[in-house]
């Protein structure tokens, strides 16, 4: 199989660089060479290649210099590290500079092209990968956002995960993006011209869950007045996002195990058994393996959903991309509210650098929303911020008309708590569940049963 990629080996020795030019070469590369460390570095930062097999040792400046320097740049190429100094120290700061892999001399000829072309494929992904999350926000409304490293470790595994078929579970705190990170592996898979169907695990009632992920039959139950084909049955082909998976009952998870295994389903009602070709992604904020402990949720299901685990990082762990997204978040919300585009200070980027954002993105979104709305002069500051601490008192219930009787005062109250844990979460609502000390499947209800969006 012939290749059409570039690469440039820099290696001091000159029969081995002429022995890997031929290899490459014969293999179809396009093939440049450099015989020290410091000309291959200026080749590189002057010309561009898919990537680089650069020796350690090296006169002039060394391979890992040349990583060092690789990494302050976007379009660096994929590297392969070789060396004679077969030491874990080496090898360890060669993979966390960035290097794709590492080799040992002499070096055996069949295991480098692998390498090479496994290099080249992941470095083609990440940049789709990386094409499509910087696409201008006119074009797409959500996309990631920052470039610090635990964003850029989530990318290249992304890129990795997203042409296989496996299975992805997808872990972090509310407001991180784990949709997000769903809609990335979809669209970079071989299935993204077929649906994403997205499925809130949470906010449908358990009595009705079945029915929305497997469909049912005419008849199968009161109200049943047709046929009506299920999430599964409607992302056939494509794939299913299965969002806070933890809070599925036992019941539902013993069939969604059932569904995975056999690649089946039936609808509610019916015999016919429906083929699936399909891929399920998953997404929790919640602690599973503590859940599978306590006996909520089921351990077969838990690593059959497992296979591989992405982990979208809270925003405090990247307070760097701070500044980025509060600047693309303040223009999509002005878009939204038809408002100026306001220029974010230097003083208010310092202020949410240091926050730490508990409800992650997501809050950081709708605190900057209502800095936009308190703001006037077109420019946010530290002051539109702060935010007023509601007001209650003690005595509260003292003023609570007896006419309302018991029924309706608890329900105001009720109402009022609903509201204001929504308001210190940001619109969080996992974050407000927790803050009312309820699950997430009752705080949906009772949304619902006030009409509070």
């Amino acid at each position: 199989m012939k290749h059409s990629a570039s690469i440039l080996i820099a290696e001091d020795e000159p029969a081995a660089r002429e022995a890997l030019r031929e290899l490459l070469e014969e293999e179809g590369y396009r093939v440049f060479t450099a015989a020290r460390g410091d000309e291959a570095l200026e080749f590189l930062m002057e010309m561009r290649v898919e990537a680089a097999v650069l020796d350690v040792k090296m006169p002039g400046c060394d391979g890992l210099s040349i990583l060092r320097e690789l990494q302050r740049h976007d379009s660096a190429p994929a590297v392969l590290v070789m060396t004679a100094y077969g030491t874990s120290s080496i090898a360890i700061e060669a993979m966390t500079l960035g290097a794709f892999d590492y080799l040992t001399k002499p070096i055996d000829f069949a295991e480098l092209l692998i390498l090479l072309r496994r290099a080249i494929e992941s470095r083609r992904r990440n940049q789709d990968l990386e094409t499509w999350r910087t696409v201008d926000a006119e074009a797409s409304e959500g996309q990631m956002i920052g470039s610090s490293p635990p964003m850029q470790a989530m990318y290249k595994l992304i890129g990795q995960v997203a042409p296989t078929d496996c299975t992805v579970l997808i872990r972090g705190e509310s407001g991180t993006g784990k949709e997000l990170v769903a809609r990335a592996i979809h669209q970079h898979s071989p299935r993204k011209h077929r649906p994403l169907v997205k499925v809130n695990c949470a906010a449908i009632p358990d009595t009705v869950l079945e029915a929305e992920l497997f469909g049912h039959e005419k008849g199968a139950f009161t109200g049943a007045v047709a046929r009506r084909l299920g999430k599964f049955e409607y992302a056939n082909g494509g794939t299913i996002f299965l969002d806070e998976i933890s809070e599925l009952s036992v019941g539902t998870q013993a069939k969604l195990l059932r569904v995975m295994q056999e690649h089946t389903i039936e609808r509610l009602g019916g015999n016919a058994t429906i083929a699936l070709d399909i891929r399920v992604l998953a997404a929790t904020n919640r602690d599973l393996e503590a859940a599978v402990k306590s006996g909520v949720f089921r351990e077969d299901l838990f690593f059959r959903l497992k296979v591989v685990e992405v982990v979208a990082p809270a925003l405090r762990d990247r307070r760097t991309d701070i500044p980025e997204l509060a600047q693309r978040l303040s223009q999509r919300s002005a878009k939204k509210l038809r408002l100026p585009v306001p220029s974010v200070s230097e003083e208010a980027l310092e202020w949410l650098q240091r926050q730490e954002w508990p409800g992650n993105v997501r809050e950081l979104e709708h605190a900057l929303e209502r800095a936009l709305v308190l703001s006037r002069n077109g420019v946010i500051g530290p002051e539109h911020f702060t935010l007023q601490p509601a007001t209650g008192g003690a005595d509260m219930f003292d003023n609570v008309p007896l006419e309302w009787g018991l029924h309706e005062a608890v329900s105001r109250l009720e109402r009022r708590l609903l509201k204001r844990a929504l308001e210190a979460s940001a619109g969080n609502r996992s974050r407000a569940a927790d803050l009312l000390k309820i699950n997430r499947r009752l705080l949906y209800e009772r949304l619902r049963e006030f009409g509070i969006d």
